[in-house]
């Protein structure tokens, strides 16, 4: 009687341990997958859980009205994306006109100041340490607390003869 009810409960193959093995394996392998979507559920929010879950249909009308909500919200999306992103270009280029600006301003106020100086070093007099303007820009010190430029006070050098 055993004899028949292992025969009759596991069929032909109730002895095969690589059928055993083998169903083991898929078991093993839908669990995993299983929890992968259950996972993958609990990770994502409502409007990517409609591309995860399979959905089934009773016609193909309430089919295509689904995906068409669907798409719709996506396109929406979409649009939202590209305004945003067209936002952020022009006020990219906003920015960058601006910098331009700025920076062509300071060049013109350098030149300015170069010329100036230029022009007033050859009233300095050759005895004042300011007349060497090199030197005065290797002595000068950035101070960072203030945020300027500490330079030596002027000294005149006046050489006597005995």
């Amino acid at each position: 009687l055993q004899m028949l009810e292992q025969q009759v409960v596991g069929g032909e193959q109730a002895k095969n341990k690589d059928l055993k093995e083998k169903q083991k394996r898929r078991k093993k392998y839908a669990d995993e997958r299983r929890m992968q979507l259950v996972a993958a559920l609990q990770q994502s929010n409502e409007d990517s859980g409609d591309w995860v879950l399979l959905n089934v249909y009773d016609s193909i009308q309430e089919e295509v009205r689904a995906k068409s909500k669907l798409l719709e919200k996506m396109q929406k999306k979409l649009r939202a994306a590209e305004t945003e992103i067209k936002d952020l270009q022009s006020e990219f280029e906003l920015e960058k006109i601006d910098y331009l600006g700025t920076i062509r301003r300071l060049e013109r106020d350098l030149m300015l100041f170069q010329q100036l100086l230029d022009q007033v070093q050859s009233l300095v007099r050759r005895d004042c340490n300011y007349s060497n303007l090199e030197k005065i820009k290797r002595e000068s010190v950035w101070d960072e607390e203030t945020g300027c430029w500490k330079i030596p006070e002027p000294v005149i050098q006046k050489t006597r003869l005995p």
